[in-house]
């Protein structure tokens, strides 16, 4: 069985399904292929916790996918703090914008998005396991474990970090290892965060509280991998305590809500992001490291332009327009891997002179209102 579609995305997570939406008023036909569509959402709190732009949040509430089930906290305000006295903070009101961002949980936000693609008249939707590709000289086809044959002009590679479709194409990648790992989980709090994010820089980690709605929060503790078993390893009332006072008691004490869990954090760029009929977008092209939390932002802005620069019509695979998406993308990630990586680098050098010039550094940006709206006109895209 054979079925023809103008654009096949593999990958059907925040990134895939977002850009498939995004074709939704364009004249192609698009099918949207996920081994492990997403379950109907239950009460319980998702661990995987991402922080939103304002201009992503518009974006998506424009294609009909920022809507029920998702539960959405909006930040007002951040507070960063380095390892030795310095501050910097950001205030909405400072930028003119109602919010800095938005944090929601993953699994809800890829449930309402699915069920946006699945409303879609141009949109098949299609639960599959994808097992090998025909590369063609025109189209491609996809392969799928049931014997189903999807051939495509272009195929859009969504599926993550570890992409099986780069991998197919046998596109190469530069890694490189943070030697950290990225503990999270959810918590309720003695005092309500009033929409405020935290993070601490310290000499042995990066801990950042991201409100939730109501009295919880979602943390990220980025740390040497070493210390990730004895993180895992310890019970509800032991982390929430750890977590309490490594955050200085910012909230109160803790009682958490959802199990900890880790993800290694590692800098990824694929060697190639196109070629004819094929393109690479989100995790499956590049990731950051977490500290911004700027990694799904910048998949979403991937499919932003990407879908704009096919929205005139014609060979969506065609390999020039595919090249020109990929230059004008490389600036903003690049941009976003060195200043993440440098910041890591930067907090976790034992030299004392670094130490203060770091905090120095700090204090220096939060006393100058200009350095810090740029910041943030960036930020919010």
């Amino acid at each position: 069985m054979v079925d023809r579609y103008d654009i096949a995305i593999v990958g059907g997570g925040l990134t895939g399904t977002a850009f498939a939406l995004a074709l939704k008023h364009t004249p192609y036909r698009v099918a949207l292929v996920e081994p492990r569509p997403p379950q109907e959402p239950t009460a319980d709190w998702d661990p995987r916790v991402y922080a939103y732009s304002p201009g992503n949040v518009d974006w998506l509430r424009g294609l009909g996918g920022w809507a029920e089930p998702v539960r959405a906290q909006a930040i007002h305000g951040m507070r960063i703090f380095g390892d030795h006295g310095g501050k910097l903070a950001f205030d909405a009101l400072e930028t003119g914008l109602p919010e800095l961002a938005w944090i929601a949980e993953n699994g809800r936000l890829q449930s309402a998005l699915w069920q946006a693609a699945g409303q879609a008249a141009n949109i098949g939707v299609i639960a599959g396991q994808p097992e090998s590709v025909v590369w063609g000289e025109g189209r491609h086809a996809l392969v799928l474990a049931d014997g189903r044959r999807i051939e495509a002009d272009l195929l859009v590679g969504a599926d993550g970090a570890s992409s099986w479709l780069r991998d197919q194409a046998g596109i190469g990648y530069t890694i490189k290892d943070q030697h950290q790992a990225g503990v999270v989980a959810n918590f309720e709090t003695e005092r309500p965060h009033r929409g405020i994010a935290w993070q601490w820089f310290r000499q042995d980690s990066v801990l950042a509280y991201l409100p939730l709605p109501g009295r919880r929060i979602s943390i990220v503790w980025s740390t040497h991998e070493d210390a990730v078993p004895e993180r895992m390893a310890r019970s509800a009332e032991e982390f929430a305590t750890d977590v309490a006072e490594a955050g200085h008691h910012a909230l109160g004490s803790l009682r958490r809500i959802t199990p900890q869990a880790a993800f290694p954090l590692k800098i990824r760029r694929a060697r190639e992001w196109v070629r004819p009929g094929l393109v690479l977008i989100g995790d499956a092209a590049h990731t950051v490291h977490p500290l911004a939390g700027q990694g799904v932002n910048l998949g979403f802005r991937d499919c932003r332009l990407l879908a704009e620069m096919l929205a005139t019509g014609g060979n969506p695979g065609e390999i020039g327009r595919l090249q020109a998406y990929a230059v004008r993308r490389m600036e903003d990630v690049a941009s976003m891997q060195f200043t993440t990586g440098g910041l890591k680098s930067l907090f976790t050098n034992p030299d004392p002179l670094l130490r203060s010039l770091r905090n120095t550094g700090l204090g220096l940006t939060n006393s100058q209102d200009w350095l810090k709206q740029a910041l943030m006109r960036h930020a919010v895209q």
